[in-house]
């Protein structure tokens, strides 16, 4: 969208002072953003301005409805901890209408948030350090909302985590091949046939009571948490949109997947791509910390699994995009999904091979702090 149609879009929002200018992010898969710079007499004011991609989010109303409980109740919680913290928290800025989102006149919708001065996010890890401050703030941000209350929050994508709900739409892509892919990527493909019943160890736990659900973020990469620029300690979560109902391993699953390893998601020497026992600790005891608390035994004893899991899910779907022509997932270039889910698949072998001294690292990080 030009800027003056970017401008339009922020004047629908109760905000401070005067857009004096807009600088579009790149960053992210999924929605359009932009960092609205407003000029107030005591000075600049910034904000994030974003278009919700309603092609992945259908309902964008009971979507945003959630961000505005979580956020507001997090805040609510962090003034009588942590007053300076709580005001360093997400807010969603109403439209003018006072709802969370605001619809354009081509149907678009688009939200607000406050921007978080003073605080970055990481791509990939750059230090045991960063691993275990992102694991103990997504712990934290689980530990905020075991007691958020009723009613329950809306499913903003049906079956987000459902594992073998995934395996058979990639199987129905796989069969289909509508952009003749499928013979770039006959080795990936195998291999998730091969280990497709590690799909339903998760969700079997749940249904026999084993594991609980709660409300989880569902998209726990390390990039969704902010630090502080000067001290590195957890900020805040970010990137609120699939918030909702879950698993809690599923978080911890992610955190595994994006951090244990030190190399990008989307490396193409497979050699970097391993896990680091050294990460994998410090990712463990940042997280036990703030979640020894609420966490039942059935969840620690699947956290490893978990991590396997939610790799292989990812793996799954980078593939499954890749298929059907690169159509959820942003591409930078071409084959990047491809990219993407062989580094996946070498990751879930890594976690495979290191299964039994990652799951000794669990139980002696909780036994530790007991």
């Amino acid at each position: 969208m030009v800027e003056s149609g970017v401008r339009q879009i922020i004047r629908q929002f109760r905000i401070e002072g005067r857009p004096a200018r807009i600088e579009p992010l790149t960053c992210g898969h999924i929605n359009d953003t932009y960092v609205v710079v407003a000029e107030t007499d005591g000075g600049i004011v910034r904000y994030i301005l974003q278009r919700i991609n309603d092609a992945v989010f259908r309902d964008p109303v009971s979507l945003m409805e959630n961000v505005v409980r979580v956020t507001e109740h997090i805040r609510s919680r962090m003034e009588s901890i942590d007053a300076e913290r709580a005001g360093r928290q997400p807010a969603v800025i109403a439209a003018r209408d006072g709802a969370g989102c605001y619809r354009d006149g081509e149907g678009g919708f688009w939200r607000v948030y406050t921007y978080i001065e003073g605080a970055v996010t990481y791509d990939k890890v750059e230090s045991e350090e960063l691993a275990h401050e992102a694991a103990r703030t997504f712990g934290w941000f689980q530990n905020m909302l075991t007691d958020l209350p009723g009613p329950g929050l809306h499913e903003t994508i049906a079956d987000f985590h459902n594992t073998p709900k995934r395996l058979e739409t990639f199987e129905r892509v796989a069969r289909a091949d509508p952009c003749n892919r499928a013979r770039n990527a006959k080795a990936e493909i195998e291999f998730v046939l091969e280990n497709a019943t590690l799909c339903d160890v998760l969700l079997n736990a749940a249904q026999a009571g084993e594991i609980p659900v709660r409300v989880i973020h569902n998209d726990a990469k390390i990039n969704n948490v902010m630090l502080d620029e000067n001290t590195h300690k957890g900020v805040c979560v970010i990137d609120l949109d699939t918030v909702m109902p879950g698993l809690s391993v599923y978080d911890f699953g992610d955190m595994v997947r994006t951090v244990v390893t030190l190399a990008d998601e989307d490396e193409r020497d497979l050699s970097k791509v391993a896990v680091n026992m050294q990460v994998f600790e410090a990712i463990v005891e940042g997280y036990a910390g703030q979640t020894k608390g609420f966490l039942c035994s059935g969840e620690k004893e699947h956290l490893v699994v978990a991590g396997k899991l939610i790799t292989f899910e990812q793996l799954i779907r980078f593939l499954g995009d890749y298929l059907a022509g690169d159509v959820y997932y942003k591409i930078g270039r071409e084959g990047h999904n491809l990219d993407r889910s062989r580094a996946q698949m070498k990751l879930v072998r890594s976690i495979m091979e290191n299964e039994e001294a990652m799951n000794a690292t669990v139980e002696r990080a909780f036994r530790q702090i007991e």
